[in-house]
């Protein structure tokens, strides 16, 4: 069951459904906000499966070829993470008709969906957890779940004190997946909705189902519904564990996200340790692996990008341009590439902003200019990767990317000003004499001599050559 082949030429797009576009006003929740208005842990603005296909046109533009939802399925909360029925649309979002019809117009313009599955624990309303608040110690489901003591309160103020609940919130009942039947209760999921043509999960806090044989059982399900289906872990440490044939395709590859932020905002990574970090990263895991990781800067569960680096569109130029010459599948967190701001969740969860007078049209250009530069240059996507330089005073650091049809390099200028940069050229093949053009300032060229070329890079910026 080999990673499947298309992950490495992925660009995903995120998307958190309550809050991309709302199609279809005739089924918001009585209680909708304004959409627009400041999200909060509660409330609901109304985006569903019709408002991303009316939008579709805006996804192909950008040029994304990969989604990834946030769950869908039936919950009380707007980000789903407390299902109630795993084998249902939220009503929210739209019918099981909508889904098949959003599926199939990203199938026909290549594009593939993976949906979030959330198999740690349920919500409250869950059926077997419901069975057990109303009978309590006569319930036939006690087994599903980790039962301490009755009566079973769920809903009064405090931590879960009764059962298990995820971080001990009492809305989050932890499931038993030592019982079979609840093993084959969330397998059935797992291959149903792969039936239905969903091309792979993203699989919420999988650590904490901390028992190898179900994750093994659960790859064999998914591939033996779709051997090419991606599986894709959240983990946010590097561990090999999580990667290979019992566990998952990829990780989502918060350790880069990290690294990068903390050179560019933080100023707690300098050059040296920066690039030991990511490259160590690339080497720690099996190459079909390392390329298959979900690189992000930004996700639900993080403070925008733009916020993170203090407004500076620089910052957040030069975080794309690294996500977008690293290996893996670069993922963007919707909005982000027009200047959505935001801190920790739940700011990070703000509506879509469809009016173009609000958009960052400098970033939105930009991301959608280094999507098309990865479509068109396979080493971007499926090359080999060398270190080309490393100034640890300049604040230089590049990169190429090798293949044979033609290597593309990477440099950055991580420092507050103007530098000029000599970067060795042998790594990547290039002999003295080669031309080297700018694939992002038009009309710069740069003459290899005596084994380098030379740039002028402005601050907090970089860009790619070819």
């Amino acid at each position: 069951m080999p990673v499947p082949d298309w992950v490495q030429d992925a660009i995903f797009y995120q998307i958190f459904p309550d809050r991309f576009a709302n199609g279809d006003a005739s089924i918001d929740p009585p209680n909708v906000q304004p959409w627009g208005t400041p999200p909060t842990v509660w409330h609901f603005q109304g985006g569903d499966l019709r408002g991303i296909m009316q939008h579709f046109d805006y996804l192909l533009d950008l040029g994304v070829n990969a989604l990834y939802l946030n769950p869908i399925f039936q919950s009380a909360s707007n980000h789903r993470y407390h299902t109630t029925d795993y084998f249902r649309i939220d009503p929210r979002l739209g019918t099981m008709e909508d889904f098949r019809a959003f599926l199939d117009l990203a199938h026909r313009n290549d594009v593939r969906v993976i949906l979030d599955g959330v198999f740690n624990h349920c919500g409250r309303g869950f059926f077997a957890f419901n069975d057990i608040l109303e009978n309590q110690e006569h319930s036939p489901y006690l087994s599903w779940f980790h039962v301490h003591n009755f009566p079973v309160d769920a809903y009064s103020y405090g931590d879960a004190r009764d059962y298990l609940g995820w971080w001990g919130m009492k809305g989050l009942p932890k499931f038993n997946t030592a019982t079979p039947a609840v093993r084959r209760y969330l397998l059935d999921v797992a291959r149903y909705w792969v039936e239905q043509g969903t091309d792979g999960w993203r699989l919420d806090v999988p650590n904490e189902i901390d028992d190898d044989s179900f994750w093994a059982e659960f790859r064999q399900v998914v591939k033996s519904a779709n051997p090419d289906a991606y599986i894709l872990g959240e983990i946010w440490n590097p561990d090999t564990r999580w990667v290979g044939d019992a566990h998952f395709d990829g990780l989502m590859h918060y350790p880069v996200r990290d690294a990068l932020l903390r050179l560019l905002f933080a100023g707690t990574l300098d050059i040296p340790h920066f690039a030991e970090k990511v490259e160590s990263l690339l080497s720690f895991y099996p190459r079909e692996n390392a390329y298959a990781m979900y690189v992000p800067v930004g996700s639900h569960d993080t403070e925008r990008l733009l916020t993170k680096v203090e407004g500076s569109v620089e910052k957040a130029k030069l975080a794309f341009l690294f996500q977008f010459a690293y290996p893996g599948a670069p993922a963007v967190y919707y909005g982000d590439e027009i200047g959505l701001t935001g801190g920790k969740d739940p700011e990070c969860r703000g509506a879509f902003l469809w009016d173009p007078k609000y958009w960052n049209t400098e970033l939105r250009d930009w991301v959608k200019t280094l999507i098309a530069l990865r479509k068109q240059f396979t080493a971007l996507r499926r090359g080999g990767f060398e270190r080309l330089c490393m100034d640890v005073e300049c604040g230089c650091y590049a990169f190429v990317r090798t293949h044979a049809d033609g290597n593309v390099a990477m440099v950055l200028n991580a420092a507050p000003d103007e530098r000029r940069y000599c970067v060795t050229a042998q790594p990547a093949g290039w002999q003295d004499g080669v031309v080297l053009r700018d694939l992002l300032r038009a009309g710069n060229e740069y003459v290899v001599s005596q084994g380098c070329f030379e740039l002028t890079l402005p601050p907090w910026s970089g860009t790619l050559v070819t």
